[in-house]
Order: C-alpha cells, then sequence, then structure tokens
C-alpha cells in the first residue's frame, strides 16, 4: 500500500511490491494474478463469510439478514484498519480499472448475498432486491467511515447499521405510483417556480 501512495499504482511495479515484501517475484505470483489482487486480495472469501453468515443467521427479514452479515464481516475485517481503508480507496479512486475491479467485486459480492437469501427461501426478485438495497446501505457507510463524517470512533459495522436504518426511513410508507406523471409534473413545476 505504502508503494501505491508513494508512486502512484501505474509507477509501481510488480518487483518492487515483491522487493519491498522481502519476495521474489515468483513467491509473488504464487500469492497474487497480478498487483491488482494486492488491493483485492481476499475478497472472494469474505463473499464467501458475508454468504455464510447471510445463511446462518437465525429468522430474520432478508434486508435485516444481510445488514447483520455486511455489519458482522465487514466490521471484523476492517475495524482497526481505518487508515489502510483510506490509503486503498484512494489508490482505487485514483485509477480507472481499479475502480471498475472494485465495482466487479461488489457484484460478485452482491450476487453471493442474493443467492445466500435464496437458500434461506426468500423468492429470486426479493433476494436481489434485498441484496442491491444492502449492498448501497454498506456502500454508503463504508464513505462514511473514510471520511469519518459520523462520529468519531463508532465502528463500522454500527455505521452500516445506521445507513440500513436510514434506507428504511427514506423508503418507508406507501408510494403513490398510480400517477407517476402527475407526481414528476408537479416536481417539476414546483422545481422551477
Amino acid at each position: 500500500m505504502e508503494l501505491f501512495a508513494e508512486h502512484g499504482y501505474d509507477g509501481t511495479t510488480v518487483a518492487e511490491i515483491a522487493e519491498r515484501a522481502g519476495l521474489t517475484e515468483r513467491t509473488f505470483f504464487r500469492h497474487f494474478a497480478d498487483k491488482r489482487e494486492v488491493l483485492f486480495a481476499g475478497s472472494d472469501e469474505l463473499a464467501e463469510r458475508v454468504a455464510q453468515l447471510v445463511v446462518d443467521l437465525p429468522p430474520a427479514p432478508p434486508l435485516a439478514a444481510v445488514t447483520a452479515a455486511l455489519s458482522s464481516a465487514f466490521g471484523d475485517q476492517l475495524d482497526g484498519l481505518l487508515s489502510w481503508a483510506r490509503q486503498r480507496q484512494a489508490v482505487i479512486a485514483a485509477n480507472r480499472e481499479l475502480g471498475e475491479r472494485e465495482v466487479a467485486k461488489l457484484g460478485s459480492l452482491t450476487a453471493a448475498i442474493s443467492q445466500a437469501l435464496g437458500r434461506r427461501g426468500v423468492d429470486g426478485p426479493t433476494a436481489r432486491l434485498a441484496a442491491e438495497a444492502g449492498m448501497v446501505a454498506f456502500r454508503v457507510a463504508f464513505d462514511r467511515w473514510i471520511a469519518d463524517d459520523l462520529p468519531a470512533g463508532e465502528p463500522l459495522g454500527e455505521r452500516i447499521r445506521r445507513c440500513a436504518a436510514e434506507l428504511g426511513a427514506v423508503t418507508a410508507g406507501p408510494l403513490d405510483l398510480a400517477q407517476p406523471d402527475s407526481a414528476a409534473a408537479t416536481a417539476t413545476s414546483t422545481a422551477s417556480s
């Protein structure tokens, strides 16, 4: 991580990473397919862990199960690593290829969660919706955690639960979908006034 911070992602070679870690390049490639994987190491195992947590939880509504699993897995994994997480996210944000890789990894995590909900007996569309909603809460919580715009010292797991509750508040209550065109027209005329 230090090399990426010092030289940028593109300016850092596998040889430099291996040397800094006290490894040969050959040993590096036994552990990582390429230098991108240094930033994403363990993500497949983490997705499996989150999915297993979803399956193993006691009966709960789908979004509550997703929130509990994400809070537990990521709280355990990242609490105490805020500085590292900030550095990692800065490296990813500065490189389009890494950003795309992160989106793909998060997509795989979402799919794993959706499948785990299916194993809990949740129907496909509801499982996908709960998985996607839970990941939205996770991403907002993670962004807040690394930006530190919530109370100092609040663990990531608590931030995930807080964002899921905020999501619930934002979506609470029935939506008037019978007249979507008139609602949009009202919003447009109110905004232009």
